[in-house]
């Protein structure tokens, strides 16, 4: 029997190492020529098959896809496209079917977040439920940390990374000029349910009284009187106060503090920027003179400073997907399991996608100062060894050199186009 082809797709945000992940698929999957045909990558997620829009990843060369390893995004292009449900709409399931059909595939691995992996899971379901054999892993990405079953999330390291510099590297910029000028520094990171990439932010203080002063998290209710207390005691001690916030951030209702009113593709609520309301709060009660940032793409593309932890995480989860679904294994996603923390040491396990799709795993209370406003010894022995080790990618004039692949698409086999 000949072998058959293999699907990869890329999904949710992007992050430094995604294709990283991306190069542990393609590398194994080279290497099992008797059993993986070709190896196709779906141009935008999901959307490139429903389209039957697919790249052909035999096409670049061993050099391309090794610099996939220290290039930062999508190097296929990403998408937020939820699959509905099945009895929602068949039309989207027959035409992954026939797409996949058409183009003999019995490997589908996607790469991505909660939502992804939902989506993994329903491809699996679909091929059993259409009696069509199709092999599907979940591979885990998320700068979030939010995925259920695994210890980490490859993406979430370096993020950690460049949001503890970040702070710490401001914090030294405000705590020069504090006497005479900006004494509140706001610094506003991504997390829309789980605080653990403002958490990070605490890795950045070494001695206390060094930033961050507060940390606010998406896990403890937002109090405005304790806070503003908090902030006020910070400069009256420090002379300054830099305060790290996730963009989750709410109310003792449940309300987020920033709501700008509308959706997103996967119907989560549109945040607006809640750093700016928190400065402007501190400044309006307090008086004090504010300048805010938004870490925003910055945090989850800044490859040039990786975690390598991170990367090696990111890099073996591709491998073992492959080497998973080889050995016969279905409807799984290979995780990161956690053996020791000093030193540290992890190993590749696996959960099934049942128990991750839709799934948030958010910070534990444990590791959780008292206060709410920071993170507790656990939650640093937690957190430090996921930003360690560096791995820096090849500069040329100055400037990291990434590499763009060419992305030739694979010849179409249906005639009829699918509108999305």
């Amino acid at each position: 029997m000949p072998p058959r082809n293999a699907l990869y797709a890329q999904s949710g945000g992007v992050t430094s190492v995604v294709n990283a992940s991306a190069c542990g698929v393609i590398e194994a999957a080279r290497q099992h020529p008797d059993q993986i045909g070709h190896l196709y990558a779906g141009r935008y997620g999901i959307m490139g098959a429903l389209r039957e829009d697919m790249i052909d990843t035999g096409q670049e060369s061993v050099e391309a896809i090794a610099a996939l390893r220290y290039t930062p995004a999508g190097a296929f292009g990403s998408c937020r496209y939820r699959l509905k449900g099945l009895e929602e709409n068949r039309l989207e399931y027959e035409r992954l079917i026939e797409v996949f059909a058409a183009h003999d595939i019995g490997y589908f691995f996607y790469n991505g977040g909660g939502d992804s992996q939902d989506t993994a899971l329903k491809v699996s379901q679909l091929g059993e439920h259409m009696g069509y054999p199709i092999t599907c892993l979940g591979i885990p990405k998320t700068v979030d940390n939010d995925l259920a079953g695994t210890d980490c999330c490859p993406g979430f390291g370096s993020a950690a990374k460049y949001v503890a510099v970040s702070t710490r590297e401001a914090g030294l910029d405000v705590r020069s000029m504090a006497e005479s000028s900006t004494k509140l520094f706001v610094l506003e990171v991504m997390g829309r349910h789980a605080g653990w990439i403002a958490a990070a932010a605490g890795l950045a203080a070494q001695e206390p009284g060094d930033p961050p002063h507060v940390i606010l998290l998406p896990e403890v209710p937002f109090d405005r009187d304790a806070f503003l207390a908090t902030v006020k005691n910070s400069v009256e001690r420090f002379g300054y106060c830099v305060v790290v916030v996730s963009e989750g951030l709410r109310d003792e209702q449940g309300r987020f503090i920033s709501d700008a009113g509308s959706q997103d593709a996967f119907g989560h609520t549109q945040l607006g920027g809640v750093g700016p309301v928190i400065a402007r709060m501190c400044t309006d009660a307090l008086g004090y003179k504010h300048h805010c940032a938004v870490a925003d793409y910055l945090q989850r593309a800044a490859r040039h400073i990786a975690s390598k932890t991170d990367v090696d995480q990111a890099y073996a989860v591709g491998r073992a997907a492959v080497e998973m679904a080889l050995a016969g294994r279905n409807a799984v996603m290979p995780t990161i399991v956690r053996m020791a923390d000093h030193p540290y040491q992890w190993d590749i396990g696996e959960v099934p996608l049942s128990e991750v799709a839709n799934v948030e795993r958010k910070m534990p209370a444990s590791y959780i100062r008292q206060d709410g406003f920071g993170i507790t010894e656990a939650g640093r022995r937690y957190l430090q060894p996921l930003i360690q080790g560096e791995d820096y990618p090849p500069y040329r004039d100055g400037l990291p050199e990434y590499v763009t692949l060419k992305n030739v698409s694979v010849p179409k086999r249906l005639g009829t186009p699918f509108d999305i």
